[in-house]
């Protein structure tokens, strides 16, 4: 596979942005709006979310998760706004990582594509469990459950993970082929999972014994303010990732076709959250949502239907962790080439496939890393601890990021505080609370995290364990930074600015298919 070699040199900020997507890019101009709207989509993983999440939350904030959802939203929707309004100004695949290093210095700017590529291939990890639980979980309802010894055991943290890891194998090789693939597989996947899923939450709407209650949408039911916060990080996580849409941005036909596409996403998932979360709250109590855990989605199903239609659940439930987990492995690879183009990362991050035009190698890294990831996630024996256990420390890291993402807009743009109320609002205000908003809930989430507990226990309940996971990250990524600075030397850190679309030359100049 041919290299990217950097320039030695950065264009003067005088120069005009280069169009995205342009023949020096080597990636591929073929995306547009619905595109944007499929990788957001998948990517927020709706049916995972709250097939997993639903009773995850029902754990920490009772049935207050519609009150929390919707209240998430505001912040993660200012957050949005902030994205679009900086990608229409510098289009850039490495998103915030760009932004951030610009208008709040590179070492920021480098810890935000740090922390934004570490919880991208936690959530692979993981999420290559989950489908592997759900595989195995077919192959006890067709009666095998045990294979050369070995029990198959959906619950198992070990074998979930072993039969995980050859389906990411796969989704590996189809996101290398190609975005137009990788878009269609996902329309095929969305189809079908949110078919099932508004169908049998559409029926516990209607049939629930649980009677519905305007309570559920009153946050101040949440009198425990560690819960408050802790249930906002994981409500902010459901809605995490609809910004991998512009991630891609380099690779559409217009920047602004990423904004759309994240944003008509966003909002499909509030919509379909809050009727996912009343409906599951219908059909069951508390107690139900709590017992079952991350397989409240495959009970809903046997509550409400038979064989074979109470299985359709668990079939949306993969279908939706495969979509999931591929359109991650796609801004993540696409941030490590931004991070390699300007020499923070090496530069086998850079290198483009000849024939498909995609950071294949890097794609393949993020898998191998994904995969020792989730080996080591085999030292939590129960499935679910260890889904509890990601979910929290990726919702620290999506804080940190999407907050440094809005304050860098808010710096931005400063300047619009003289251009009329409306503007200065939009551009300035809204970002600066959003941001400021999620950042001091993930800290006071972690001050709270490490006051709750005496010792260090491998536990989601344990407070040391759950405040060391995101704090390591972001210590390996200040190390990385220096490593980028004082040894690679990179003009990042000179410069404070990101590598332009067409700053670099590659191998190959061909057109856009």
């Amino acid at each position: 596979m041919p290299s990217l070699s950097p320039q030695p040199s950065i264009p003067p900020p005088s120069s005009p942005p280069a169009p995205p997507g342009g023949p020096g890019t080597g990636l591929h101009r073929s995306l547009g709006v619905v595109d944007g709207v499929a990788i957001a989509a998948s990517s927020t993983a709706a049916t995972t979310s709250i097939a997993i999440g639903m009773g995850t939350i029902a754990t920490i904030v009772g049935l207050q998760a519609p009150a929390l959802l919707l209240l998430a939203f505001l912040p993660v929707l200012g957050i949005a706004t902030a994205y679009a309004r900086l990608n229409r100004s510098e289009p850039n695949c490495g998103n915030g990582y760009t932004w951030v290093g610009k208008s709040l210095g590179p070492w920021p700017g480098f810890l935000t594509g740090w922390v934004t590529i570490a919880g991208s291939v936690i959530f692979c990890a993981y999420t290559s469990a989950v489908m592997g639980s759900v595989v195995l979980t077919f192959a006890n309802k067709a009666g095998l459950h045990s294979l050369a010894g070995i029990a198959l055991d959906p619950s198992s943290t070990g074998v979930s993970t072993a039969v995980g890891l050859v389906l990411l194998l796969g989704l590996t090789a189809l996101a290398v082929t190609g975005m137009r693939a990788t878009t269609r597989f996902q329309f095929a996947l969305l189809v079908f999972e949110y078919t099932v899923l508004l169908a049998f939450c559409g029926w516990a709407l209607i049939t629930g014994e649980q009677s519905f209650s305007f309570s559920w949408f009153n946050p101040f039911e949440i009198s425990d303010g560690t819960a408050f916060a802790q249930g906002m990080v994981l409500a902010v996580f459901f809605f995490w990732g609809w910004d991998a849409a512009f991630s891609v941005t380099e690779e559409t036909k217009s920047p602004g076709d990423s904004a759309r596409g994240g944003l008509i996403a966003l909002f499909a998932m509030l919509g379909l959250f809050l009727f996912a979360s009343v409906a599951f709250q219908r059909e069951m109590s508390l107690t139900e949502l709590i017992e079952n855990g991350p397989q409240a989605l495959p009970y809903l199903g046997q509550k409400l239907a038979a064989e074979p239609w109470a299985t359709l659940p668990l079939v949306a439930l993969m279908f939706s962790a495969a979509a999931s987990v591929q359109s991650t492995l796609i801004p993540t690879a696409r941030g490590l080439l931004a991070m390699g183009r300007d020499r923070t990362m090496g530069p086998l991050w850079t290198r483009v496939h000849p024939r498909y035009g995609t950071p294949a190698a890097g794609t393949i890294v993020v898998l191998s890393i994904a995969a020792v990831i989730a080996l080591l996630a085999v030292g939590i024996p129960r499935l679910s601890d260890m889904l509890l256990a990601a979910v929290n420390s990726i919702g620290l890291l999506v804080a940190l990021y999407y907050g440094l993402t809005a304050l860098a807009c808010a710096v931005r743009f400063r300047s619009s505080l003289h251009d009329g109320l409306r503007t200065a609002v939009l551009a300035v205000g809204v970002p600066a609370v959003s941001g400021l908003m999620l950042l001091g809930l993930g800290g006071y989430l972690g001050y709270s995290y490490l006051t709750m507990s005496d010792h260090f226990e491998l536990s989601p309940d344990n407070g040391w364990f759950m405040f060391s996971l995101p704090t390591f990250i972001i210590l390996v990524g200040l190390g990385m930074a220096a490593v980028a600075k004082y040894v690679r030397r990179s003009p990042y850190f000179t410069t404070g600015r990101g590598t332009d679309a067409d700053a670099i030359a590659l191998p190959m100049d061909r057109a856009a298919v």
